[in-house]
């Protein structure tokens, strides 16, 4: 029923099948024009990982619907807007003031956002927001985790090694990385395989006054002959942040009594028959070659003298 007022008398006219059909269909385009195809966001690509002193640069992409006009693009760091990209406004750029965020404006448009040389403070949550014009002004918004990361002066530093190892002492030593943050993650390796975890003692973190970090891990394990099979014993510690830091150091160190070891076994291995068998084959030689000795020595005192 269609509800009709007249001049005096309100007046009910009922809705025809065909004109509730006309009713939804334009509802429908209506839905569909501000729906289907709409702005949507395709990608925001945000370093997870930036060393102190490099500019990232923040990328925001996006599609707008085939009726919708782009508004703004607006930039927020935990939450705090810090740069704002209006196509129609007089001053189409603008951005606020941020602890450790400074947009490079002569390499920024709103969907590429350059910054400053990052510092510690730079870290953080970073969120893009896109919005379309009126009527409606569709938004769309995505966020993405920056972590600065100051590496370390030095690598890794090994210490509590000794020169020479015998099997069965006792190994104890203790990889240290330089201060970083985050915390370098340290793994140990054995003749170039990973350490077996009962050796490795669960890792130390000190944290300093300044925010950075230092990690010590401790090796103990008890020395085998399988770690000499290759010659000297290598012990390896390996440092590492993430993708950007990758670094390593390695000591040798000499197995004495392996050698010792080695020669009583392969002494060993020759049976004494064998022992007893070579040293008559010499007591028969030294008897054989005397004898000939005296008998040439005979011939010659009683050959006649001319």
């Amino acid at each position: 029923m269609v509800l009709a007022q007249g001049s005096s008398d309100i007046v009910y006219r009922p809705v025809t099948r065909a004109r509730s059909r006309l009713i939804r269909l334009t509802s429908l385009k209506l839905v569909l024009k501000y729906t289907v195809r709409s702005l949507e966001l395709l990608e925001l690509r945000v370093p997870t990982h930036v060393p102190i002193g490099t500019r990232p640069t923040l990328t925001c992409k996006w599609q707008l619907g085939p009726t919708d006009v782009l508004y703004s693009v607006k930039w927020y760091k935990d939450g705090k807007e810090f740069f704002r990209h209006v196509p129609r406004d007089s001053e189409t750029r603008r951005k606020f003031y941020l602890p450790g965020v400074d947009v490079e404006e002569s390499s920024t448009n709103g969907a590429n956002v350059t910054l400053a040389p990052a510092v510690l403070e730079t870290g953080g949550r970073y969120r893009c927001e896109v919005s379309g014009e009126r009527p409606l002004f569709p938004t769309v918004s995505d966020h993405s985790d920056m972590i600065i990361v100051a590496l370390p002066e030095f690598g890794p530093v090994i210490t509590g090694s000794r020169l020479r190892y015998h099997v069965g002492d006792r190994v104890q030593v203790n990889c240290t990385s330089g201060r970083s943050r985050p915390a370098t993650r340290l793994a140990w390796y054995i003749n170039g395989e990973p350490a077996p975890a009962a050796a490795v003692l669960p890792p130390e973190q000190h944290r300093h006054e300044d925010g950075l970090e230092t990690t010590s891990l401790a090796l103990d394990f008890k020395v085998k002959p399988k770690h000499f099979r290759r010659g000297d014993l290598k012990l390896k510690c390996l440092a590492t942040i993430a993708t950007v830091y990758w670094r390593s150091n390695e000591e040798s160190v000499q197995g004495e009594r392996m050698k010792g070891y080695a020669r009583s076994r392969e002494l060993s291995e020759n049976s004494r028959a064998d022992r007893v068998q070579a040293a008559g084959n010499t007591t028969i030689l030294t008897v054989t070659t005397a004898t000939k000795l005296l008998l040439f020595f005979f011939i010659v005192m009683h050959l006649p003298i001319k």
